[in-house]
């Protein structure tokens, strides 16, 4: 209770005060440099040399495939280009026609229990999604944060074209705040999930809690050969909340992370690694921990969703109203990270990469925390170099 009322002041700003200084993007107090990625680990085997991205970049809106969006937050393409989204405070997913931006209600998913940061928060689809249908939703309910899969059926009226839900895992733990969320495929075929530690501090470093951690998992929600320890999901540990997922062309796994009073994190994931919270926040430097590649004011960022498109890691700011982009030679930045669309649509939730130098873009206005203007919220479709 005395994590929740420290950080429910903030509710409003993302759980980050508002405040501070202004600092340089990708600067923090020294600290080493984050180890790049070795092989060996099913998510982030190394990859050769790469040619660097440009050190400036730059994002072109080219339309908005879809408007009056309440509370959006897990986003899955379908095969053919329209999308499935879930609504975090209705508890629905709906299908959006991507060549008419027509929004139809395709089910409720039972047991969301919307509050606070938690509801209906990532989708996936299954690997297999050609032949099973089945989609994944990582949602809050009265008693956890859990991930259930459902199967689509198009043949069904509208509105009830989502089967029971089969739960894959439960049990983690939820939260006014910090409940994560964001749930992924990898390349491996594996389900990947970002959880926060709800508040309570301490469930980031106790490694038998599934708070504070990225879990990775068969497609039935079992511990997978390549995790740290056989018998558990646990694949890193020591994260506050963690909203972001996306790999590479090389198959490194990145995180963003939700810092508390000083620093937001993008970080190079890899399996067993303790990153520090609540510890070390940014680029503290102390030995067991992994820094952060890059780090930001919580009041310039406040990262939720992740994609990696042209050599750059492209990152939504909830508070910081923007998005990032982190050029990447490999692991290593090649330059500052740089900010587009400042101010210009409001918070942004989720980044989704279409393949080339397409991306998704939604905003998260309509969450309790923007300031929605008519037709928020919305999906914008991106050029970027």
């Amino acid at each position: 209770m005395f994590a929740l009322a420290g950080c429910g002041a903030l509710l409003a700003a993302g759980c980050a005060p508002a405040g501070h200084p202004a600092a340089r993007p990708g600067t923090s107090p020294p600290g080493p440099a984050p180890a790049s990625s070795g092989s060996g680990s099913a998510g982030t085997p190394s990859g050769s040399p790469e040619a660097a991205p440009p050190a400036r970049g730059s994002v072109t809106v080219t339309g908005e495939i879809a408007k009056d969006l309440e509370s959006p937050w897990g986003v899955a393409p379908l095969p053919g280009g329209d999308l499935l989204v879930a609504s975090r405070d209705k508890g629905t997913i709906s299908r959006v026609a991507a060549a008419t931006g027509a929004v139809t209600q395709i089910g409720k998913v039972p047991g969301v229990a919307p509050g606070g940061e938690g509801g209906l928060l990532g989708l996936a689809l299954s690997p297999s999604y050609a032949s099973d249908r089945m989609v994944y939703a990582y949602f809050t309910t009265e008693s956890d944060n859990r991930i259930a899969r459902m199967r689509y059926d198009e043949q069904r009226d509208a509105g009830q074209q989502l089967g029971a839900p089969d739960t894959v895992l439960r049990g983690i733990p939820k939260g006014l705040i910090h409940n994560g969320g964001r749930i992924a495929f990898g390349p491996d075929k594996m389900l990947y999930a970002g959880t926060g530690e709800t508040g309570d501090t301490g469930l980031a470093q106790d490694r038998k809690s599934l708070g504070g951690k990225i879990l990775r998992m068969t497609p039935d929600g079992q511990p997978v050969h390549g995790n740290p320890e056989a018998d558990s999901v646990v694949y890193s540990y020591g994260h506050r909340n963690v909203q972001g997922l996306a790999w590479d062309k090389d198959k490194r796994l990145w995180a963003s992370e939700f810092g508390q009073n000083t620093w937001d994190e993008l970080n190079l994931i890899e399996p067993g690694v303790n990153y520090g919270w609540p510890e070390a926040e940014g680029k503290a430097g102390k030995p067991g921990l992994r820094d952060p590649v890059a780090v930001w004011k919580t009041d310039e960022a406040s990262p939720s969703g992740i994609a990696w498109a042209q050599g750059s890691v492209w990152m939504a700011g909830l508070k910081g109203e923007r998005l990032w982009r982190i050029p990447l030679a490999g692991a290593v930045p090649v330059a500052e990270p740089e900010a587009f669309l400042m101010g210009k649509y409001g918070r942004l939730r989720t980044v989704i990469a279409l393949g080339g130098d397409r991306l998704l873009l939604v905003t998260s206005e309509t969450d309790g925390r923007g300031s929605p203007e008519a037709g928020d919220d919305r999906i914008l479709t991106l050029t970027v170099r």
